[in-house]
């Protein structure tokens, strides 16, 4: 049984994925190929992904190819109540989500998933995955494997496998390029912004923009900052990086020189206490932040409410703490995902691109079947290429071909100067 908030939202809901649907084009050709072929007939597939208009397009593309779906949020904040309950409609659906979940709630919403016995698993954070591993363990020999959607995720697959725990085969949709270069690139830019925008109404032009972690999701934000008329300061640990954001125009330092410069600090490294109490005493007063990595640790909520002396909402999800300094500072979306607990999420049109890598993997796990090992895994190339194809055709764009003289001259070795 379905456990939404709201079944009264259920039309609106219809009315967003319908508009949704009309942006993913590429999501609704592999649809119409599933629908012909019912590669997952006669399995369940569980999924712990941000509950959007955009997932719901895709719930809805896997059950046209013959499945049933079970499907909890990744993110207490990111829940849209309206798909939910759309969702919650549709025939061989459960829905176990709602904005604003509990602790108890999230954790108990991905037990009900799993007591579905699903045979894939569709994954954003590894939660999912995790829980599975640690809890219910009885499942896994019958599992075909999962999909991972988001770095972070992925940087858990790869520590679950180095500990000897992975026991199913894992694909790293993240590692597609048509995921983490436009999705973690283009979608994070815009949706980060979009959600700071929504909770402050701020103007960005002249303000000091820090951006932490210069990674696809990095690279995005600072770039849509800049944009706007920012200037950008990236904090970063890994030298390459760090390199690149200096060649790309944006000053380079560690995160305690830039704190008393900045007037918006954005977090997207995947890590926790990326900024801490340490960090927050130098900020200015009105100092404003926000996070768009997948969990809420990489701002120190927990000593930012233990070392305020006043805490109070003032405006959609911006919270104002008053430190014992006197100074103030505000965080957009408790923390979260500021792009989903503040906004909505990645546009459709990004969120197609990785929806049909998600679609595609667990296909390509049901083709696979009991040829993969336990490890992590990228899709082969082709496949990408055919999601690029996908969305050039959905965006009535059309490329070059190569000439046979072309072709000959690439693979060969033996012509020079």
């Amino acid at each position: 049984m379905s456990y939404i908030k709201d079944p009264t939202l259920a039309e609106q809901g219809r009315l967003n994925l319908e508009i949704a649907e009309r942006h993913m084009s590429a999501l609704l050709t592999i649809r119409e190929r599933f629908a012909k072929q019912q590669p997952f007939k006669g399995l369940t597939i569980g999924m712990a992904l941000h509950v959007t208009k955009e997932t719901g397009v895709l719930v809805r593309t896997l059950v046209a190819g013959g499945a049933k779906v079970a499907i909890t949020g990744c993110n207490p904040l990111s829940t849209q109540d309206d798909v939910a309950a759309a969702l919650a409609k549709e025939k061989n659906v459960l829905v176990w989500a709602y904005k604003g979940e509990s602790t108890e709630d999230y954790y108990k919403f991905l037990t009900a998933v799993l007591q579905t016995e699903p045979d894939l698993t569709i994954d954003d954070g590894c939660d999912l995955v995790t829980e599975a591993h640690k809890k219910h363990a009885h499942l896994l020999p019958k599992m075909l494997g999962g999909c991972e959607e988001t770095t972070t995720g992925i940087q858990r697959l790869h520590s679950m496998k180095k500990a000897g725990a992975l026991k199913i085969p894992m694909i790293a949709v993240n590692d597609n390029k048509t995921k983490h270069l436009m999705d973690n690139y283009y979608g994070t830019g815009q949706s980060t912004l979009d959600g700071v925008l929504r909770s402050t109404n701020m103007l960005l032009a002249g303000k000091t923009v820090v951006v932490l972690g210069y990674g696809s999701c990095g690279k995005g934000v600072a770039v849509r900052a800049k944009g706007h008329g920012a200037q950008v300061i990236v904090t970063e640990v890994a030298s390459f990086p760090a390199l690149q954001a200096a060649m790309d125009g944006h000053r380079v330092m560690p995160i305690a020189q830039a704190a008393p410069l900045g007037d918006l600090f954005i977090t997207v490294t995947g890590d926790i206490h990326v900024i801490r109490m340490e960090h927050i005493e130098k900020m200015k007063d009105g100092a404003i932040l926000a996070n768009s990595g997948h969990f809420d640790h990489e701002i120190d909520m927990s000593s930012l409410e233990k070392n305020a002396k006043r805490k109070r909402r003032v405006r959609h999800y911006l919270d104002e703490y008053l430190l014992k300094s006197g100074k103030i500072v505000f965080v957009a979306g408790e923390g979260r995902l500021v792009n989903l607990a503040s906004a909505e999420g990645h546009p459709s049109e990004v969120m197609s691109l990785s929806f049909c890598g998600q679609a595609l993997a667990c296909e390509y796990l049901v083709k696979h079947r009991g040829k993969l090992s336990s490890d992590v895994i990228t899709l082969p190339p082709e496949i990408d290429q055919e999601i690029a194809q996908l969305q050039l055709t959905a965006m009535g764009l059309s490329i070059d071909v190569l000439t046979p003289e072309q072709v000959k001259y690439l693979a060969s070795w033996e012509e020079g100067t």
